[in-house]
């Protein structure tokens, strides 16, 4: 048995009270309990104290640190449950009080994974060039149930997922150098497959782009490219000079025709 010999305020926190407890077996202890607890279990000087009735005074303000450490977390921004359970194992908390604490922030909707969601697609979707499959991962990290996820993305449209292709290309486009049509579509249809968008809003953006680059566009980058590979290539002649030089500008995407054409090109210089 415990008896409260003594309850003062706690100098390194205006929220929290300090006990002093004298044992029975004479053993004296001073702990640091919330001002919230105190009330709670309507402690004052005298108050006998069980050795059960003690373990749930500890135990309510571990709960009652965790939360407020919960409160502290979330102030910078929303977080989903699994950012909130990490934060708090983090911390050492056991399971049973991370679910206490949970129970409290949903009660007070400060946590709501619903919520959470939908306020990350519309963030994500308004502020950055990712497509869904992106975002549904990230939410998936985030540790949001499938149907939350499919649930919030019905917030991005096809016809807006389209638009945001279409930046992530016109972007792409400005930093183009010296890439045969080809290879340039191939590299952009891998770089809309990493930014998250599907295959069939990526086939709909490329089909409407006419032209990938000018004639003359394609020839200089052409050109470049076969002066490049002509000078690893330059010890080499005859037939097997022209094999490698047709292969390796084959493979950077640009037809037999223009290939024939800038080795005519180089021949003549």
């Amino acid at each position: 048995m415990w008896l409260v010999t003594k309850i003062a305020a706690d100098p390194r926190d205006h929220e929290r009270f300090v006990l002093h407890l004298l044992h029975e077996n004479g053993e004296t202890m001073s702990v640091s309990i919330d001002q919230n607890v105190l009330v709670e279990f309507r402690l004052k000087k005298g108050t006998e104290l069980d050795e059960f009735t003690f373990g749930e005074i500890v135990y309510a303000d571990a709960v009652k640190k965790a939360y407020h450490a919960a409160l502290l977390f979330l102030a910078s921004r929303m977080r989903s449950e699994k950012e909130i359970v990490d934060h708090l194992k983090k911390k050492g908390n056991t399971d049973a009080i991370i679910r206490d604490v949970l129970h409290e922030l949903r009660k007070h909707r400060y946590v709501d994974d619903r919520e959470f969601a939908l306020a990350f697609v519309r963030t994500q979707m308004n502020t950055t060039l990712k497509g869904p499959l992106v975002i549904a991962k990230e939410l998936e990290n985030f540790g949001i149930a499938k149907a939350l996820i499919d649930e919030s993305l019905r917030l991005f449209p096809i016809e807006k997922q389209r638009e945001t292709a279409k930046k992530v290309v016109e972007k792409a486009k400005k930093q183009s150098k010296k890439r045969s049509s080809l290879e340039w579509k191939q590299q952009l249809m891998q770089l809309l497959q990493r930014k998250g968008f599907s295959r069939a809003v990526i086939d709909d953006v490329l089909s409407e782009l006419d032209e990938w680059q000018t004639e003359e566009e394609e020839w200089e980058a052409l050109e470049y490219h076969a002066r490049k590979i002509h000078r690893r290539y330059a010890n080499y002649s005859g037939w097997e000079y022209e094999r490698k030089m047709k292969q390796a500008l084959y493979r950077k995407g640009f037809s037999l025709e223009q290939i024939e054409k800038v080795l005519h090109r180089l021949n003549e210089e």
